[in-house]
């Protein structure tokens, strides 16, 4: 089987981090995000894998140029405009051959859902598409999927009213698919999967859905969710464990830094903090400084006692004044981004 993953998005939530950066370039502790993505559907034997791209499709191509991302090989389809998440599968579908069954994914969702077993409930009921679902507390955020006792998808309730909802089953992003899903996806224009191709394939009775069995898995599209699925890293909350500090970092043993990832050439200085929070390769705290629960972007620097805390998100190279503090705030934008 081969896969199509969707990584063209503008990733306007995480800004100013994606100001230049396409979200699944970001790192996630150790590695691009786009290399958990592409791990993960090599650990379940698929290894030919097309990258959907539209915003800065040159990071990814600069990133991997011999075509060859944590074990797979890649295809590169760039959008020539924008052309909605179903516009976007059918235009990569189209430009690397693929004429059998296929996976898709969503880039910016880490997941420990079980693919082959996913591909396996599609191939056993004999339907045009199968979608994964994951189970949410509150399902009133979110569109929510009904099913029969057969797993047969019945309608989507989108984000419904507090004790309404017929399902706390959610669209957990990755999907598998018959090539003659392709044929009901209209050229030439931008087309949702979500709102457009799937509710026709529900009334022709031929989409199915199957519950991830309560797997890890996180939508990193906001900066609160961006930071969480790093700590849930460190906390081992999924299936593999990193290193948290990377062992280019410069971490004064005067500093203390807890539940944090340090990424490359980050310097932490005497005196400072740093907690709950992910400082990004070549950022800089310096003396006195703290860090909590927030994210420092690339070579971003933090001066002398200044204290950045509560969700705040510094963008890349943007200097933090000494004794200067950022509460629940975005730099070089300032604005409440996140909760605390």
């Amino acid at each position: 089987m081969r896969a199509v993953v969707l990584v063209g998005g503008f990733g306007t939530r995480l800004r100013p981090l994606t100001n230049s950066t396409p979200k699944q370039m970001l790192p996630v502790v150790d590695r691009p995000m786009i290399e958990w993505v592409v791990g993960q559907l090599v650990d379940n034997g698929i290894d030919d894998v097309v990258l959907s791209l539209g915003y800065r499709p040159d990071a990814f191509q600069q990133q991997y140029p011999d075509g060859r991302c944590a074990g797979a090989e890649l295809r590169y389809a760039v959008e020539p405009e924008p052309l909605g998440t179903a516009g976007a599968i059918r235009f990569a579908a189209t430009d690397a051959g693929i004429d059998e069954t296929f996976m898709v994914l969503n880039g910016d969702v880490l997941t420990d859902l079980d693919l082959s077993a996913l591909a396996e409930f599609h191939a056993s009921h004999a339907g045009e598409a199968t979608i994964a679902l994951h189970e949410v507390d509150d399902p009133s955020r979110f569109g929510v999927v009904d099913l029969d006792p057969d797993g047969r998808v019945l309608r989507f309730v989108e984000k419904p009213a507090p004790g309404e909802a017929p399902s706390h089953l959610i669209n957990a992003g990755a999907y598998v698919l018959e090539p003659s899903v392709l044929d009901r996806i209209p050229e030439g224009r931008s087309v949702s999967i979500e709102r457009e191709t799937f509710p026709e394939l529900v009334t022709e009775r031929s989409l199915w859905a199957v519950d991830d069995g309560g797997a890890y898995w996180m939508d990193t599209g906001t900066p609160q969710h961006y930071l969480q699925v790093q700590l849930d890293l460190i906390d081992g909350r999924r299936a593999v464990r990193v290193d948290a500090i990377a062992g280019s970092a410069d971490v004064h043993s005067g500093a203390v830094v807890s539940r944090s990832v340090v990424g490359p050439a980050a310097v932490v200085e005497v005196g400072a903090t740093v907690r709950d929070s992910a400082i990004l390769g070549g950022a800089h705290v310096s003396a006195r400084a703290r860090v909590v629960r927030s994210v420092l972007g690339c070579n971003a620097v933090v001066g002398p006692d200044a204290v950045v805390e509560a969700g705040s998100v510094v963008g890349y190279g943007h200097v933090v004044e000494a004794g200067s503090t950022l509460v629940n705030k975005v730099a070089p934008s300032i604005q409440p981004v996140m909760e605390a």
